[in-house]
């Protein structure tokens, strides 16, 4: 069972790896891909000399005439280095990944609408298996409709790099892991019961997470929109909850010895171990599959077992409360 202290020091490491990584593309600043942009818009893009057609699946994703050479010269550039023995490198920030329908990330999209279908199912398993008298119930479904919004965002983020999708797949990202936050405590402490205390500070904590996430966004959008800045303030939000869910797990299960109990703590490690896939960063295999996506797939899993969860813990507070109701 994953304890808070060596979590804590994990997801620490973590984020100094992280943060040691990112550094600017090469890719876009080699004079021959440069050479190789100019001389293609020249030859290409001039509509005065019959431009070259630009396919309607990628119109529709708009894809332009000077994209449409950066895109062939990316894949030209990187031939010619693996073909002189070097490297494979990034151009603005992203791997030159091979396009499938316009598409820019394939597995990524592929894999954040497989997130999304795990979290619409999740949603209706809790329909299912929870009365609407729970009153965690309606906290669980909102996690639900942020995890669909996040993977809605993500996926189309990663069918087309543009400001707006990046900053819509940023902003659902961050509300998601906010509202991870948010409820985490109303269910390791109760706060969903109806006492003076902790409905007082139930509002204080709604209003605060709430103010929390107006700042965020009003910083990135009106100040600076600052990577680093958007992945520590994510980091240290999903930290601060997933070490009260392995606080928990643990609790919960020394005290039950259920197996179920266990399953927030599995799922906190699961999380953690997938994230090395964004530490070990490789270009892309197959011209589709890399790390992030990988990272991606990886997150499946624990949302399908983080819904078990919810659904086995409201199950047995039920049976509890309707024990003590009979005694």
């Amino acid at each position: 069972m994953l304890r808070p202290s060596p979590f804590l020091t994990l997801v620490v490491i973590c984020v100094c790896l992280l943060w040691g990584t990112a550094e600017a593309s090469l890719g876009d600043r080699l004079p021959e891909f440069r050479e190789c942009v100019e001389v293609c818009a020249r030859e290409n893009c001039d509509p005065n000399n019959n431009p070259t057609h630009i396919p309607f699946h990628h119109r529709l994703l708009f894809w332009t005439c000077p994209q449409e050479c950066d895109y062939t010269c990316q894949h030209i550039v990187t031939e010619q280095r693996l073909a002189a023995g070097q490297p494979v490198t990034q151009f603005h920030g992203k791997w030159p990944f091979i396009r499938v329908l316009g598409m820019q990330e394939p597995f990524s999209v592929l894999f954040s609408l497989g997130n999304l279908v795990a979290h619409q199912n999740g949603l209706a398993k809790l329909r299912q298996s929870i009365p609407a008298t729970y009153p965690l119930r309606r906290y669980y479904e909102l996690f639900a409709y942020f995890g669909i919004a996040t993977w809605i965002f993500s996926a189309v983020f990663h069918v087309r790099d543009f400001r707006l999708t990046e900053q819509l797949d940023y902003f659902a990202a961050g509300a998601g892991v906010l509202y991870g936050m948010y409820y985490t405590p109303i269910r390791v402490f109760r706060l969903d019961r109806p006492t003076p205390r902790r409905q007082s500070f139930l509002r204080v904590w709604t209003v605060l997470c709430c103010a929390m996430y107006v700042a965020h966004v009003a910083y990135l959008k009106l100040w600076r929109w600052n990577y680093t800045y958007n992945m520590a303030a994510n980091v240290t939000v999903g930290l601060i909850q997933n070490a009260l869910w392995s606080y928990f797990s643990w609790k919960k299960w020394t005290e039950s010895r259920r197996a179920w109990a266990i399953w927030p703590g599995v799922a906190v490690a699961w999380l953690m171990m997938v994230m090395s896939l964004e530490l070990l960063d490789f270009p892309p295999l197959w011209g589709a599959l890399d790390a992030h996506s990988l990272w991606h797939l990886g997150t499946i899993g624990p949302t399908i077992l983080w819904y078990n969860f919810m659904v086995k813990d409201s199950q047995e507070n039920l049976a509890n409360e309707a024990k003590d109701a009979k005694a």
